[in-house]
């Protein structure tokens, strides 16, 4: 549950179509537009954390996005734009369009294998209060990212900047020291005896609330039923508790479940709700958040380095192609969240001290910087911002803007009553008529509404374990190999039928394990571009083009039994009658479906179950009601197959999923344990994609990666689903908002140039 909650979260102002209705948008009337009007966004709840800095959920960081600039800015293709400040033209959908930004980008790859990224800025932008934004401004906002104190979300610190390491050591929290001392310390060198006490009596408090509010959202959310037990309401979480278990005991079962990590649990356990954190439920937490000195540190980061009063250099110790999406940091003012009187960057002063991000925590709440708006206030449910007169690329069309919070059941409502102009209702087919009926053609887009769709920044699957699913315990042989393409072929063949019955028009079939969204992405039109799972044990082509849906099952059915006979299996007369040494007659596929059937791949297993019946392979389904169970389990390794969906990124890295580490202390590498991949071929081919900055290279390193997974048949892609945002045609001068919105390129990236009608 909680991790269908963070791919909601994920999602923001965008989300799924499942209707079968189409059309394009409308263009809004000529009529002067109103200068005071507000234009009105719904949005789900806030938390309040609206800092540049320290935003967690996707609503918050929206409201600092208003209020902001970054380094870097992306394209329509989720590409970086280098030439920011000189003004860069790029094709895309077939149309020009030129992007400007804060600065212009330099890439050198030294002799000695490091990289400079030299950043030229413009020196004509301000921040909305008047004072103008400097290189001082973007290295005390990398400062802050790399204090050892930091905690937000940012993972700048991470890149392999020279001198990060060595500038980030030597110093510790006062809360993560303390902890890890643990209750009974009775050294009180670095910190006296009240200051622990204090700690924990504040952790204990905030922990037994932090697990309460788990157990209430349960109960509220209708997971659970009024009165459930904390043992009930955990078994929905994913934790097995006592029947008479308390809310203490609650936390305390997630936190032996992080082997004692706060800050993980912390995020992690309500990610993708509206929450409260551990922290923040913490009595005075930011007290604990000061640094404390445990060694040696450097006085500054070497990789950072001013080189002009609007130009500075980072230095990475080492090409790595992801790098540059963590550098286009956001810039915020130094004299805001910082302290000018503490930043002489010849004398490693950087805007605060190190270890005390105490001036920048206390504006979490009211965010301000260089963007298209000014925020003034947070009040009822909604947040109010005026334009920022200032901005760089031209003060907003719209004078003021408001962000509404509203249930999702009263979005779409919202858009047809007048009280809302821009949000995000959960598409649901029932929704999407809905929005057909307001409109007089009987569409999604006419006179009321304009739907918008793009396609999702992720894709559906289904997943096959090597180390489950496999002959004599040889995860990579070609009988294993062949074991897993029998299930992936007759899997493959009902994908059309699924989720055209799933999702209409609002998804596709995919082909390879990657988004579409991707710049790596093969496309039809590549000579060498292929149908997942298409040809025989032989080789040979199982579907020709005059085949219809039946036909086309039962060649796949036969090509199954093929794959079947080649991994070793005993065949008779069209029949499996015994399995070799390692394989079963009979496997388990596992989908999180609400057990009621509810998911896009739940009719492909069905068809898939009934065709393998007939050779006599016996498929069970098991139809999870709660989805947490799939994730403890595949972690576990108990599941030999099962259904989810990738999130992805902007960049198509694919080290965190697919490297294996064979050789190396990360053996098996980041999500690997889910396929248990080993292969070096496509070890080195992910590590030379990640070591170069050409594109079109990668972009043939990542083709040959794919084609590797796809040959392991550890994953079967199945659906690009498509993302969608509302907007009301009748109030939004629809010819003014940002044209050709896509996945990385939002409608608010150009929100300075919408009008009302």
């Amino acid at each position: 549950m909680k991790r269908i909650l963070a791919l909601v979260l994920a999602a923001a102002l965008i989300v799924a179509v499942f209707a079968g209705c189409s059309g394009k948008k409308s263009g809004g009337s000529d009529a002067n537009k109103a200068s005071d009007k507000p234009l009105v966004v719904g949005y789900s709840n806030f938390s309040s954390k609206f800092s540049p800095f320290f935003a967690e959920t996707a609503y918050d960081q929206d409201v600092a996005t208003m209020t902001s600039v970054a380094l870097l800015d992306i394209d329509r293709q989720g590409a970086v734009v280098e030439k920011g400040k000189t003004g860069e033209t790029r094709p895309y959908n077939g149309k020009d369009y030129k992007y400007n930004g804060l600065a212009d980008l330099t890439i050198t790859t030294n002799k000695d294998g490091t990289v400079d990224y030299d950043f030229d800025l413009r020196d004509d932008v301000t921040f909305s209060d008047g004072e103008k934004l400097t290189a001082d401004d973007v290295i005390f906002s990398m400062y802050v990212l790399s204090d050892p104190t930091y905690d937000g979300s940012s993972t700048f610190f991470a890149q392999p900047i020279k001198g990060m390491e060595e500038y980030r050591s030597g110093m510790d929290t006062l809360f993560n020291l303390i902890t890890a001392a643990g209750r009974d310390n009775k050294d009180f060198s670095k910190w006296d005896e009240e200051t622990q006490k204090a700690l924990w009596a504040d952790l204990d408090q905030a922990s037994e609330k932090y697990a309460q509010q788990i157990v209430d959202f349960c109960i509220a959310e209708g997971y659970n039923k009024e009165g459930d037990s904390v043992a009930a309401c955990a078994a929905n979480w994913g934790y097995e508790l006592k029947a008479d278990a308390t809310a203490k005991d609650f936390f305390d079962e997630m936190l032996k479940a992080y082997d004692g990590d706060y800050a993980t649990l912390s995020s992690t356990e309500i990610d993708g709700t509206d929450l409260t954190s551990l922290f923040d439920l913490m009595e005075g937490y930011d007290k604990y958040t000061k640094g404390i000195e445990t060694g040696k540190s450097a006085a500054n980061i070497a990789g950072i380095q001013k080189t002009g009063d609007y130009s500075l250099k980072v230095t990475l110790t080492e090409v790595d192609a992801t790098a540059i999406y963590n550098l286009g940091v956001t810039v915020a003012p130094l004299h805001y969240y910082g302290d000018k009187a503490k930043y002489d960057y010849a004398n490693n002063k950087f805007g605060f001290d190190k270890g005390d991000l105490s001036t920048v925590r206390a504006k979490t709440t009211e965010p301000m910087g260089a963007g298209p708006y000014k925020f003034q206030k947070f009040e009822n449910g909604t947040i109010y911002f005026e334009s920022n007169d200032k901005y760089f690329k031209g003060a907003p069309k719209t004078k003021n803007l408001q962000f509404k919070e509203s249930n999702d059941k009263d979005k779409l409502n919202g858009v047809a009553t007048g009280t809302i102009d821009i949000t995000d209702p959960s598409y649901s087919q029932d929704t999407a008529k809905a929005i057909c009926a307001q409109n007089s053609n009987g569409e999604v887009t006419g006179d009321k509404i304009t739907t918008d769709t793009v396609d999702n920044l992720g894709y559906g699957y289904l997943g096959i374990s090597a180390k489950a699913v496999n002959v004599k315990g040889e995860a990579g042989s070609d009988a294993s190999k062949n074991l897993r393409k029998a299930f992936a072929t007759i899997f493959s063949v009902y994908r059309d039928v699924t989720v055209d019955s799933y999702y209409g028009d609002g998804a596709s079939v995919i082909n390879y394990p990657i988004s579409n969204t991707s710049w790596a992405a093969p496309q039809k039109t590549d000579a060498d571009y292929a149908v997942a799972f298409s040809k025989d044990a032989d080789g040979k082509d199982i579907y020709t083009s005059d085949m219809n849906q039946d036909a086309k099952a039962e060649a796949a059915l036969k090509a199954t039994l093929g794959f079947f006979e080649k991994a070793g299996y005993t065949v008779k007369d069209g029949k499996v009658t015994a399995a070799p040494e390692g394989a079963k007659m009979e496997y388990e596929v596992w989908i999180p479906a609400d057990g009621s059937g509810d998911h896009p791949s739940f009719m492909m297993l069905n068809l898939a179950k009934d065709a393998l019946a007939k050779i006599g392979i016996k498929l069970n389904v098991k139809d999870l009601a709660d989805s947490s169970e799939l994730w403890t389990a595949i972690e576990a390794d108990q599941v030999p197959m099962w259904c989810a969906a990738w999130g992805a990124t902007p960049d198509p890295d694919m080290y965190q999923v697919y490297y294996s580490g064979i050789g190396t202390k990360n053996e098996p590498g980041g999500s690997n344990y889910m396929y248990d991949i080993a292969d070096k071929e496509l070890d080195k081919l992910i590590l030379d994609a990640r070591k170069s900055m050409d594109q079109s290279y990668r972009k043939q390193m990542y083709k040959s990666c794919l084609d590797i997974i796809v040959d392991w048949a550890v994953e079967v892609p199945v659906y690009q689903r498509q993302n969608a945002i509302i907007f009301s045609t009748e109030r939004v001068k629809m010819d003014t908002v940002t044209p050709d919105i896509t996945t990385y390129y939002n409608w608010y990236a150009e929100i300075e140039n919408i009008e009302l009608n």
